[in-house]
Formats: structure tokens, C-alpha cells, sequence
């Protein structure tokens, strides 16, 4: 028996039984077992987990099931795709029985393999259907406490306006009791509260979101959340109850409270439906209605922008339990409300803590608290004193010369203002209102262990909470320069702080969706967060604030109608343009087609408005490459002239449309863009460029860069425009002058001319405007100018390009051209400067890649991960009589490793998943 043992391991270690690959990461219009799923053809993913190496999927199987019984027998009942011969497994289209409302649907996978393996079944995932028609909503109705007068409505109020002041208005609680008689089978609440809510079910609040449902332009729609509160419900008396904040719903006009803009869609409201059904089967409906209690709430006062104010002596203990006295409260008011979608992405939720790092004293008794970190967020304060005592917080950004904090970069007065009711430690987080800052200045009170001899409140705890969209994390930078290290979180904390359920400019002053960003810093975000729903949201916002006219004004949704400068911020091609980039920009990372097509309608519009803006061709509104770094204070375009970054992105626009045409089956109309493009290009030229000095238009790196990366620079002229960019950049020292529209551009055209030895140099020191400067200035988060000029924000969102450049170029993960959702992984690393490594991952639709690199005595080592399912093109820094190898033995004895050829100091290598590692010797 040993002897066959022995033999029956020589033989499987000659030919070794190929491991069964796996089916991971199941989702559904990107998201984990999602709920309010509407899409009638939802879009289906899965990842693969694999040892060994090119393995690619050649099969599948889908079986879906209203049941998870059912399902467990391996019976799809709602589809069964059967075995299907692709290698699809991102963006799969459900092609089942048509889908119902309200209803959940179980599914899994099985693979088979290019190694003749087949997977085991995936473990079950689910998504569950929103509520797809107004019938749906079993005659709930909008409920509110009060109705707003129709001369206080302000839907789309101008940046002109002056409003009178007014009172608080009420910020109310509602209150449903009801009883539950059987054991229940599922529970499901479909939720809409305006501006914002808080749930509570039985006395807790339901799940741990934040300013709930994310804001939009309410005269079109308001969003819903799905609740599964299955669990939460008892047999006898049960209570919902609601929580009703103003958000961007109704900003009050409250004399010394900071507003920036005056919306005024109506008073807080709310509608849900409740619907249970029985392990008996039957079915039972609990609707807001006429039947639902209301009171004011302990807020006395809630503004996105002002503040937000808390008095506990009006606490109503128990309000959301069974049980509760609510005679003296009075019944809800039918109100009228916007058409509802559901909330597809992820909720805004709590995250990092900040607690003090110093507390001073200032002048007036008062304290400052420092956290160290410029975020958005909200505050949390425990406290103890007498009942009346007042604590008032103010947040700021930044400090004056004697310390006190500094809010008239951000918008003052902004204050947080908690009145205890004198029982023990009182505990106070704000519900309905974030802001930007590091520094809270407190009035009222006395930190524990400090002279008090006033009596005032002790301040026991005083400390905030990152707020920010719960997208997951998607990649990690990480370089042995630490400048780089801090540029990088520099920007992360840029992004954080304005990734909420807009993308929004900064945290405290405006809050508003300014669009260029999405397009310009959208790579950055994407590399480093699942944000895919976050984008989609935003063109549903886009498509909600369009003009009849066509035009996508700079912000969206678009609260108020910017006048000033003659429209010039609310008409700037640079910024309208994310509603055809956007699309496109999602379908080369994701795959995405859906937002091609729901989006083509808006796209066409506003391709046909920049046309009627033309003269002769050439664009010439708006603000140009905003925040340039010229003479003057930051703004408008200085260096470069109002029409060259207009009309260079009205043509990539057309070139854009172009490729969407063509791949939506509209081909007249990819003609008619294509023949546009043509003209546009040359209309630019004779414009702007300058054959004598091989140049655009003044010369700046904006102008010049921007005419190489659309592709506007005739072909015989784009090396010399190239070298007009690097001598610019030479002569003055590596420094940067383009703002927040060109300096994308320059980044992008010096990486992809292989010029990264001067990104380098322009962003590796810290005594000229730049990241590094702003890090020397104590800048935390990425700031508005590269100046870190204290007059205007801290925290902003535009500006932060490099961050794309740290992964596509430093770690050089990128895609090779035509390459969708990163199936062809191009890994192009840049050894520049003096950095010795770099490592960077990135978490694409088919698994992670990674790509980390280090320079050794020997020369240079390369490892790569490459998902399956997937396959990369390696360009390793290499002359031809390098020799090189891979785990230690040469590549050309190795078969899953093509030798492509020689290019531009670079040994160009095929590999398909799995993991690598080279070294590069010279010879």
C-alpha cells in the first residue's frame, strides 16, 4: 500500500491536477446584494479567483431564483442562461422573466475555464427590485407638518437675490404606530424624506446612514432608500419613526446664520411604504398618510450652510417607541412632491475620528480644539452642566493671527449650537448639516481639568467624524518619496472631503456640483474608490438641471442661476462637457454601456447648444482654465485666451460623439460629428497656432498641451509643440503654471511622450506653488489655489491631477488603447528621479492588478499581478542586451511569457493573470 502511495505522488507531482477556479465578488449594477434595484435588465459581475497563470473564462452559467430554496437545488426558475460560450463577466445584461416590483431575486455562477476546469457554484448573492411605478407606492402620500406659503418658493433663485429674513422654520418628527399580529416573512420600508432624514424603528435608528437620501434637483425627482427591517419589527406594537432635516430642500434665510444661495423647493416632507409580508402569505401595507402623528423636533434650526442648532429640554423621550403619549402632537398635512427614483448609490455614512491634538485658550473665556485634519465632517460633543447652559461650536479651516478661528474664507457665521437639559453627561452628534474644517472654536463651556470658575458646562469629549460617500476603496499608492506619499494623501483627503452624494468643490463654502471635475479628476477618483454608481448619479443630475436651450450649466443639480460676469459661471464648455465625457469615460473603465445610451439624448443636445454658442467654430464663453497660476489673484484664465480650452474640448466632445454614435448603431450621426470635428480642428489652427514659434495661441502649457491631447496639432507638428511645452516648463524653473483645466492635459501629454522625468521635477520640491508647497504651508487637505492662499478654500476638490499620474505613470497601470473595463492591462512603470520603488494596486472590474517596482544593485525588479480573465502588455526599462528573468529564470524558456519586441528603451513582454516577478540586468 505505501509503495502505490509513493508511486501515486510521483505521478501527480509529473502532471499535477489543474486547481478549480472560483466565483467570487458577486454584483449587481456594481453593487453587493443591492436593494431598490430598477434597471429591468440589471447589470450582473462576478470576479475570478485562480492559481496559476493566463487563465481566461470561456464559459458560464446564470441561474436566477425568486427563491433561495430554490435555488439551492441549482434551479434558476426566473433564468437559466445555460452554458454560454463567452468570456463575459462584467456588465452581463439579466435576460430572465420579466422582473416584478418590490420583489428579491437570488442568484450564482459557475465558470468553465481555457484549462478545461469548471468552477463550483458561486455562493448566492441577491439584489431586490425598487419600486418601479407610482401604483407601487399603495397610495402613500407626501406628509408634512407644514406647508410652505407659494410665495416663499424658490426653485431656481439667482445669485442676485436678496431674501428677507425670516424665522426658523419647524424641523419636525412623524410617527406611525401599528401592530404586527403574525409572524412576519420580510419586511421592507421604501423611505423618501426632504431634505434629509433620520429612521427610527422601536426606539434605535435603522442602519448607520448619514443625510439620507442624497440631494438632487427636486422639481424633477427626489430619491428613495430601501430598508430591510425584517429583523426589526416584533410581534404587537411597533413604531416608525422619522426625523426631517432641510438640506439643499430649504436653505432658511435666517439673519446671522451664513447662506450661499437661497433653494426653496418647500418645507421637510416625507413618504414611505412599509411592506410586510407573512410567513402565512399574506401581505399588509403601513403608508405615510393622514394617520401619521407629528411635533417639532429638539432642532430649532438646520442649514446646509449655516449651522445647525439643538435644544435638549424639547426631547420627547420615547417618540419613537411603542407606547408614547402623542395626543398633544397633531396629525401629519397632505402635501404635494416630486416623482421618485431610488438611491443606487452608495450612502453617505460616518467614518475616521479626529480627536484634539491641542486645546488653547483665546480670548472671551473661549477654547479652540485643533484635529489635525482638514475633512469634512461633523462634530460630537459630550457635555455636562445645567439645564439651559448653551455650547456654541464654531468649525473653521483655518486660524487668524491670535488664534481664534478663521471663517471668512468659508462662509461665517457657521456654528453648531447645543442647549443641555442638565442630566449627566449629554452626548450631541448634528444630523442634518456637515461642513470643512480642522479647528472648533467653543463658547460656553470649559474642557474637563480646566479652571472654571465661571461654573460653565464642562466639555468632557469634543471630537468629529469624516463624512464622506461609503464607496469602498478601490486602490493604494505608495513611493519611497514621502513627498509623494503626502501629495498623495493631500489629494485623497481632497477627494474625501467632496465625495458625498454629489461631487461636490469643497465641504463648507458652496458645496456645489461644479462638473469639470468629474471628467478632469474623475481617473484620480476611480483608481482609488468603486465610485462607478457615485458617477452615474451625477448624470442623472446633469440630465435633471439641462436647459430646454441644451445648455448643462457648470453645477448640478443647479440650485441657483449664476448671473454674474455676464453667465460666465454657468456656461463654460470645460464644465458642461462631463455630460458626453462622463458616459464615455465610464464605458473605457467599467464596460458600461447603459450610461451611453440613457445619456445619448442629453448628449446631443448639448453638443447642438455649444454649436449655436460657435463663432466660427471657436467657443469662447466661460471661465477658461480656471484658477491659473498668473499675476493676478486666481480666477478666470490669465496665461491663456478665452477660447482655446473651449473649443479644444468642443472638439474632443465631437470626437467623443463620434465613437458613441458609431457604437449605438447611429451612423449618420457619427458622420455629421466626425465632419464637425474636422472643421472645429481647423477652424482652431488657423485660430490659434503659430507655425513660426510651433505654438497655441500665447504659449502657455495649458494651450500647448491641450492642442497635443486632443489631437488638434497636425501631425508633422506635434513633436516640436511637445518640445515648446518642456521648454516652457525647463525655463522657468519646473514650474507649473496651468489651472484647473490644462493641468491634466500637461500631466497626461508628458506621461504619454515619455516625458515623466518632468513631472518630476515640476512636482518634487516645495518652494514654488504646487503640492509640495502647500504641504510646506501645513496644508492637510488639497487646496483651491496652488498657493494655499488662506483668502479662499482649504479643502477643494479640482487641482488634484497628479494623483492619476501616480498610478498610470510612477506604478504604470494603465489600459492599452481599445482595451475596456482594463481586459488589456498596459504596465508601463517610470523609474524617474531618484525614487528607488513605488507600488500601486488597483482593484479593476475583472480583480486586483498590482504593479510594484524597486531599482537593485543589479538593475531593476518588476512584480505584476494580473487578475484572470484579463491579460497585460509589460514595457520593462530594459536596453536590447538586457538580460532578463522571471522567479529567476530566463523569460525565454518560459512559454506563458511572449517576447513582443523593442521600443523606445523599452522590452515589451505578453503575459496573461497571475503573478510575476522580473529582473532586469544589464549586459
Amino acid at each position: 500500500m505505501s509503495k502505490l502511495l509513493y508511486f501515486l505522488g510521483l505521478f501527480f507531482a509529473a502532471f499535477p491536477v489543474l486547481a478549480q477556479p472560483r466565483v467570487s465578488a458577486l454584483r449587481c449594477e456594481y453593487r453587493v446584494n443591492p436593494l431598490g434595484v430598477e434597471s429591468l435588465s440589471p447589470a450582473l459581475a462576478w470576479k475570478i479567483n485562480a492559481e496559476g497563470r493566463n487563465v481566461k473564462q470561456t464559459a458560464y452559467q446564470v441561474l436566477v431564483a425568486d427563491d433561495a430554496a430554490v435555488l439551492a437545488k441549482h434551479v434558476g426558475n426566473i433564468w437559466d442562461s445555460g452554458k454560454v460560450s463567452s468570456s463575459q463577466s462584467v456588465q452581463l445584461p439579466y435576460k430572465g422573466k420579466t422582473l416584478q416590483s418590490g420583489r428579491t431575486y437570488y442568484w450564482k455562477v459557475k465558470i468553465w475555464d481555457n484549462k478545461g476546469n469548471a468552477s463550483a457554484w458561486s455562493e448566492q448573492a441577491n439584489w431586490q427590485m425598487g419600486l418601479l411605478s407610482k401604483a407601487d407606492w399603495k397610495n402613500a402620500k407626501w406628509i408634512a407638518y407644514e406647508k410652505m406659503p407659494d410665495s416663499l418658493v424658490s426653485i431656481l433663485p439667482l445669485d442676485t437675490r436678496k431674501d428677507k429674513p425670516l424665522a426658523a422654520n419647524v424641523l419636525p418628527l412623524l410617527r406611525k404606530e401599528f401592530k404586527v399580529a403574525k409572524a412576519v416573512k420580510s419586511a421592507t420600508l421604501y423611505l423618501s424624506g426632504l431634505g434629509h432624514f433620520e429612521l427610527h424603528c422601536n426606539g434605535a435608528k435603522v442602519e448607520d446612514h448619514f443625510l439620507d437620501p442624497g440631494w438632487t434637483k427636486y422639481d424633477k425627482e427626489a430619491l428613495y432608500v430601501t430598508f430591510d427591517l425584517t429583523n426589526k419589527l416584533n410581534r404587537g406594537a411597533n413604531v416608525l419613526g422619522v426625523m426631517l432635516g432641510n438640506g439643499f430642500y430649504y436653505v432658511p434665510p435666517i439673519k446671522g446664520r451664513y447662506k450661499k444661495l437661497r433653494s426653496s423647493f418647500g418645507y421637510p416632507k416625507m413618504i414611505c411604504r412599509l411592506a410586510i409580508s407573512y410567513i402565512d402569505g399574506s401581505k399588509e401595507d403601513i403608508v405615510s398618510d393622514e394617520g401619521w402623528k407629528t411635533a417639532a423636533s429638539p432642532i430649532t434650526f438646520s442649514s446646509i450652510y449655516g449651522g445647525e442648532d439643538y435644544d435638549a429640554r424639547l426631547e420627547q423621550k420615547g417618540w419613537d417607541k411603542p407606547g408614547f403619549y402623542d395626543k398633544h402632537w397633531k396629525k401629519a398635512l397632505p402635501v404635494a412632491g416630486p416623482s421618485l427614483s431610488a438611491q443606487k448609490a452608495e450612502p453617505v455614512k460616518l467614518f475616521d475620528q479626529f480627536k484634539p491634538r491641542s486645546i488653547r485658550s483665546v480670548t472671551g473665556g473661549e477654547w479652540v480644539y485643533d484635529l489635525g485634519q482638514n475633512a469634512s465632517g461633523i462634530i460630537e460633543l459630550w457635555v455636562k452642566g445645567k439645564k439651559g447652559d448653551t455650547i456654541r461650536i464654531s468649525p473653521a479651516e483655518l486660524l487668524t493671527e491670535d488664534g481664534t478661528v478663521n471663517q471668512k474664507p468659508t462662509g461665517s457665521p457657521t456654528y453648531f449650537q447645543y442647549i443641555l437639559k442638565g442630566e449627566g453627561t449629554e452626548t450631541w452628534r448634528p444630523r442634518f448639516m456637515y461642513t470643512g474644517f480642522r479647528y472648533l472654536q467653543v463658547k460656553g463651556g470649559v474642557p474637563e481639568g480646566a479652571p472654571n470658575l465661571q461654573s460653565k458646562a464642562l466639555l468632557i469629549h469634543l471630537s468629529a467624524f469624516h463624512v464622506r460617500n461609503a464607496a469602498a476603496t478601490a486602490g493604494s499608492f505608495k513611493s519611497s518619496s514621502d513627498l509623494f506619499n503626502k501629495t498623495n494623501e493631500l489629494v485623497n483627503w481632497g477627494i474625501k472631503s467632496n465625495m458625498v452624494s454629489v461631487f461636490t468643490d469643497c465641504p463648507h463654502r458652496e458645496k456645489l456640483g461644479w462638473l469639470e471635475q468629474l471628467h478632469l479628476m474623475g481617473s484620480s477618483v476611480r483608481y482609488n474608490y468603486d465610485a462607478a454608481p457615485l458617477f452615474k448619479k451625477a448624470l442623472q443630475d446633469m440630465r435633471n438641471s439641462q436647459t430646454e436651450e441644451g445648455l448643462v450649466p457648470e453645477i448640478s443639480p443647479e440650485y441657483v442661476k449664476f448671473e454674474y460676469g455676464n453667465g460666465m459661471f454657468r456656461d463654460s464648455p470645460e464644465w458642461g462637457s462631463s455630460s458626453i465625457l462622463l458616459p464615455w469615460y465610464l464605458y473605457e473603465w467599467y464596460g458600461e454601456t447603459q450610461a451611453l445610451t440613457e445619456n445619448y439624448d442629453m448628449m446631443q443636445h448639448y453638443i447642438s447648444y455649444l454649436g449655436t454658442k460657435a463663432k466660427n467654430n471657436i467657443l469662447s464663453q466661460g471661465l477658461g482654465d480656471w484658477y491659473d497660476l498668473g499675476p493676478k489673484h486666481p480666477g478666470v484664465s490669465q496665461l491663456t485666451p478665452m477660447g482655446v480650452t473651449g473649443t479644444a474640448i468642443y472638439y474632443y466632445d465631437l470626437k467623443i460623439m463620434a465613437k458613441i454614435a458609431e457604437m449605438l448603431g447611429k451612423a449618420a450621426d457619427a458622420a455629421k460629428y466626425r465632419q464637425l470635428a474636422v472643421e472645429v480642428r481647423r477652424s482652431f489652427n488657423d485660430a490659434f497656432f503659430n507655425k513660426a514659434t510651433m505654438q497655441y495661441a500665447s504659449g502657455s502649457q495649458t494651450a500647448n498641451a491641450m492642442a497635443v491631447y486632443m489631437q488638434l496639432v497636425e501631425p508633422e507638428y506635434k513633436d516640436a509643440v511637445v518640445a515648446r511645452l518642456v521648454k516652457d516648463i525647463r525655463t522657468t524653473n519646473n514650474s507649473l503654471t496651468a489651472g484647473d483645466i490644462g493641468y491634466r492635459y500637461v500631466l497626461r501629454v508628458l506621461e504619454e511622450e515619455g516625458r515623466s522625468d518632468v513631472i518630476f521635477d515640476m512636482n518634487s520640491r516645495s518652494d514654488v506653488p504646487g503640492y509640495g508647497y502647500q504641504l510646506a504651508q501645513g496644508a492637510t487637505a488639497l487646496t483651491e489655489s496652488w498657493a494655499a492662499l488662506p483668502t479662499v478654500s482649504n479643502n477643494h476638490f479640482m487641482l488634484g491631477h497628479i494623483m492619476e499620474w501616480f498610478y498610470s505613470g510612477l506604478a504604470g497601470i494603465r489600459q492599452e488603447p481599445g482595451s475596456v473595463a482594463f481586459n488589456h492591462i498596459r504596465i508601463y512603470p517610470e523609474p524617474v528621479g531618484d525614487l528607488h520603488s513605488v507600488s500601486g494596486n488597483y482593484g479593476s472590474p475583472y480583480g486586483m492588478i498590482s504593479s510594484s517596482w524597486k531599482k537593485t544593485a543589479q538593475g531593476f525588479e518588476l512584480s505584476v499581478a494580473v487578475p484572470p480573465n484579463a491579460h497585460a502588455s509589460v514595457y520593462l526599462p530594459a536596453t536590447e542586451s538586457s538580460v532578463i528573468t522571471e522567479g529567476g529564470s530566463d523569460i525565454k524558456g518560459q512559454a506563458d511569457i511572449k517576447t513582443l519586441g523593442f521600443e523606445k528603451g523599452r522590452r515589451i513582454l505578453e503575459i496573461g493573470s497571475g503573478h510575476y516577478k522580473f529582473n532586469v540586468q544589464a549586459h
